[in-house]
């Protein structure tokens, strides 16, 4: 069945932070609400209302936080999102982030939401951190995954196949219910290539939130080992701080290597776009990932990349044609990358002209759109069958 055949469903997206929705999803959100759906979405509004309204559709604010907090915060949380699910009756709920997976997942169960859309969009703190933390809380969660999403009526939505051999094959998640759609997409209209490499010491940027296993460590590592050997290179770390993740790094650290000059301590910046196109390479040497939507706007401004040879970055940086790829969790091959491209400047300019061609082929955000929303069509009108075209409205 057509999307424009189910008319009228409601759809409901828990996203936990505003500024996640602003900077990922806003497309779908506007193309559910084209394709004439009611739509709302739930996050914690802090500064970001403003364009999700734009979209058309319906804030809800929330209290409901990412980051484990407690039984008691957490028994709160949940009962807060029956009150939402009851309220909303939505025949199609969209979680994102693992916790709202695993939250929502319950709470659509509890008040019988035909369709349940479930994005993966990492694995987290859980699954790829070494910690002792992590590795306790890896086992139970693992559990509820399995359980969860599983059933009629739920796909599971992951970014690259190294994930959907994770939820297939580890977890037991029926491949039918398994769905690879690549990322979010980036609007390759407003990332675009500069007119010309930037004049001046090279400059490379990360952007992401300042994690430890964003590889963050290690680029401080190899910037020393870079300042030791030479002048014409500066490292930029561009991103949020993020102090609720238990792999935040801390904003003492932060000032201290800013003050010590070993790399250039941005903090989170409004125009991305204009500051890719103001470097010279993207740089994200990362422990996992969903797929990245900073590489992906890197590649649609026409960067070469270096990046970890994990799961997510992999999709993104091909070794030799976009980017270079370096082992994770080493400072030294990430010094070596970044040396080779400062010194190939024709190396650097056909990576960057195959990141653009990859961006725009492959992950422009009307390509990821498109295949959401035909996901969304299947479930929908799937269970109008089943339920004798009750959602047909």
């Amino acid at each position: 069945m057509a999307m424009a055949d189910v008319r009228r469903a409601r759809v409901l997206f828990l996203i936990p932070e505003d500024w996640v929705v602003c900077s990922h999803r806003l497309p779908l959100l506007r193309a559910a609400v084209a394709a004439g759906h009611e739509v709302f979405i739930a996050t914690r509004v802090v500064d970001h209302a403003g364009p999700i309204l734009e979209t058309g559709a319906e804030l809800i604010p929330l209290g409901f936080r990412r980051g484990f907090r407690g039984p008691r915060h957490e028994l709160a949380g949940l009962r807060e999102l029956i009150r939402i699910y009851r309220r909303v009756r939505p025949d199609l709920v969209h979680h994102v982030t693992p916790k709202s997976v695993i939250f929502g997942t319950l709470a659509a169960r509890m008040t019988r939401v035909p369709c349940i859309v479930n994005a993966m969009t990492g694995l987290g703190f859980v699954f790829t951190s070494g910690s002792v933390l992590a590795h306790l809380m890896s086992a139970p969660i693992a559990l509820m995954l399995r359980v969860l999403l599983r059933g009629p009526g739920s796909s599971l939505i992951v970014q690259n196949a190294d994930d959907v051999v994770f939820f297939r094959d580890r977890l037991g998640v029926p491949a039918g219910n398994v769905v690879l759609i690549r990322g979010a997409g980036v609007n390759v209209r407003d990332f675009t290539p500069a007119a010309s490499e930037p004049d001046g010491t090279l400059r490379v940027v990360l952007m992401a939130r300042m994690l430890a296993d964003k590889g963050i460590n290690e680029v401080v590592a190899a910037a020393r080992l870079l300042r030791a050997r030479r002048t014409d290179v500066r490292i930029l770390l561009a991103g949020r701080i993020d102090i609720e993740n238990p792999a935040g790094i801390a904003p003492p650290q932060l000032a201290a290597w800013s003050d010590e000059g070993v790399v250039d301590v941005l903090g989170h910046v409004d125009d991305t776009a204009g500051l890719l196109r103001s470097c010279h390479v993207a740089l994200l040497p990362s422990y996992r990932e969903g797929l990245p939507k900073s590489l992906l706007e890197a590649a649609a401004c026409g960067l070469p990349i270096v990046a970890a040879d994990v799961p997510g970055c992999r999709e993104i940086c091909i070794d030799g044609v976009n980017g270079i790829l370096v082992p994770a969790r080493q400072a030294e091959p990430i010094a070596a990358a970044i040396g080779r491209l400062v010194d190939d400047p024709a190396l650097r300019r056909a990576m960057g002209a195959a990141s653009r061609r990859l961006a725009v082929e492959e992950f422009a955000e009307e390509i990821v759109t498109k295949a959401t929303m035909s996901l969304y069509a299947d479930l929908l009108g799937k269970r109008a069958e089943e339920r004798g075209s009750d959602l047909l409205r």
